[in-house]
C-alpha cells in the first residue's frame, strides 16, 4: 500500500547561469582559444540554462573567488576543506527540503523512519543524526543512510521506503537526497572534469510515503534494476585527496541506447504491461543527449519527455535528487486516477534504476 503523498525540494541561494558557469570555466583551466571554443559549444549544446551552487564563486570573476582558488597558483581545497562545506550546508538543505514535504501531511515528531541519500559528503555522525537532531525527531527513529550510489539512489531509497510501508502500517517515511556536486569541482582540465562542471549542481528533494492512498498520492507498484557491467568504467565517482573525482564518458549514451528497450521492456513485463500503458515518463536528465537517446529509442513525444527536459534546463544534473525532481514536476501535472507513471535513472556500474507509480 505505499504511497508518496508528498515532494518538496530546496536548492541553495546561489544560482549561476550556465553562461556565467562557462566563462569561469574558460578562465580557471587557462584555456587558449581554441579550447575555449570547444567548450563553448560543449556549453550551448547542453540544454542547461541555470544550476545551482553552494559556492557563490561560479557568477563572478575568478579574481573575486571565495572558495575555489584566486589563480592557478593556489592551493585548491583539500578534501577536508570540501567537508566542511558539505557539513554546513547540506543538513540545512535537506531540513528545508523535508519540512516543506511534511507541512500539509505531518509534523516532525510523527515520522518513524528517515532515509538520507548523499554520494557528495560524507562523516559519522551523519547527516541523518543532524537532522533528527535540529529537527527534533524521535531518538527511537529508525534512519538509515544511502551512500554513494549516485544518480539512480533515489529509486533505491523509494524502494526501501516501500518495503518499510509495507511491513509496518503506520509507518510515516521520509526520504531526503541531498548532493552537492559543486563542491568536488577539479583543477585539472580533462574531458571527465569537463564533463562534470558542466552537468552537476547542488539541490535537495524530500519524500514522505506512507499507507494513506491518499486521492493525489501515487501508489509504488513495482521496481526493477539491471547493471550493464560493460560500463563500469564509464561512469564512477571515487574519493582522492583532491576532492571526489568523477568519470563520465562520452559512451554513456551510448549504453543506454544498446540497453533501454530491452530494461524497460523487462520491466513492464512483471506486471504485464507495455509501452502504450505509459502515459507519464519521469526520466533521469544525465544529460541532453540521455534524455534525447530514451526519447528516440522508445519512440516518446517531446510531450512525455518534457518533464525531464524542464529540470536539466533549470537545475541540471543534482545526481539523486534530480529525478525526484521530476517526478514532482509529474505529480503537480493532471495525472488522472489509475494513469501510470514510469521511472528510470542511471549510475555507477553501469547500473540501471526503475519504478512503476499508479495514481490513487
Amino acid at each position: 500500500m505505499a504511497d508518496i503523498v508528498s515532494i518538496a525540494t530546496a536548492t541553495p541561494s546561489y544560482a549561476h547561469k550556465q553562461i556565467d558557469i562557462l566563462h569561469y570555466m574558460q578562465n580557471a583551466y587557462q584555456l587558449d582559444a581554441d579550447e575555449k571554443r570547444k567548450l563553448a559549444f560543449l556549453y550551448n549544446q547542453s540544454g542547461i540554462e541555470t544550476r545551482h551552487s553552494v559556492i557563490p564563486d561560479y557568477s563572478k570573476p575568478n579574481t573575486e573567488s571565495s572558495f575555489l582558488p584566486k589563480n592557478n597558483e593556489d592551493l585548491f581545497p583539500s578534501i577536508d576543506q570540501r567537508m566542511a562545506v558539505y557539513k554546513k550546508n547540506a543538513c540545512l538543505l535537506s531540513i528545508e527540503a523535508i519540512t516543506n514535504c511534511i507541512k500539509p501531511f505531518t509534523r516532525s515528531e510523527q515520522i518513524t523512519h528517515l532515509i538520507t541519500i548523499s554520494c557528495t559528503g560524507m562523516s559519522a555522525p551523519g547527516l541523518d543524526l543532524e537532522i533528527m537532531e535540529a529537527m527534533q525527531l524521535s531518538p527511537t527513529l529508525f534512519r538509515t543512510s544511502i551512500n554513494f550510489m549516485g544518480c539512480y539512489a533515489a529509486i533505491h531509497g523509494l524502494k526501501m521506503a516501500k518495503f518499510i510501508c509495507d511491513s509496518e502500517p503506520s509507518a510515516q517515511v521520509v526520504l531526503v537526497a541531498t548532493e552537492l556536486c559543486t563542491l568536488h569541482f577539479q583543477k585539472e582540465y580533462t574531458l571527465e572534469n569537463a564533463s562534470s562542471s558542466l552537468l552537476f549542481a547542488d539541490g535537495s528533494a524530500a519524500v514522505l510515503i506512507n499507507n494513506s492512498a491518499a486521492p493525489a498520492s501515487l501508489h509504488l507498484e513495482s521496481f526493477y534494476s539491471k547493471v550493464a557491467f560493460q560500463g563500469k568504467k564509464d561512469m564512477a565517482w571515487e574519493i582522492s585527496s583532491k576532492g571526489f573525482l568523477m568519470t563520465l564518458s562520452g559512451y554513456i549514451p551510448q549504453l543506454i541506447k544498446e540497453d533501454i528497450e530491452l530494461l524497460v521492456s523487462e520491466a513492464l513485463k512483471k506486471k504485464g504491461m507495455t509501452l502504450s500503458d505509459i502515459p507519464f515518463w519521469c526520466i533521469h536528465p544525465g544529460g541532453k543527449k540521455i534524455v534525447d537517446v530514451i526519447e528516440q529509442k522508445l519512440s516518446l513525444t517531446a510531450d512525455q519527455t518534457k518533464y525531464a527536459r524542464k529540470i536539466l534546463t533549470e537545475y541540471g544534473n543534482m545526481s539523486s535528487p534530480t529525478i525526484l525532481f521530476v517526478l514532482k514536476e509529474i505529480m503537480n501535472d493532471k495525472i488522472k486516477s489509475d494513469e501510470n507513471v514510469f521511472g528510470v535513472a542511471f549510475g555507477p556500474g553501469l547500473t540501471m534504476e526503475t519504478f512503476l507509480l499508479k495514481k490513487n
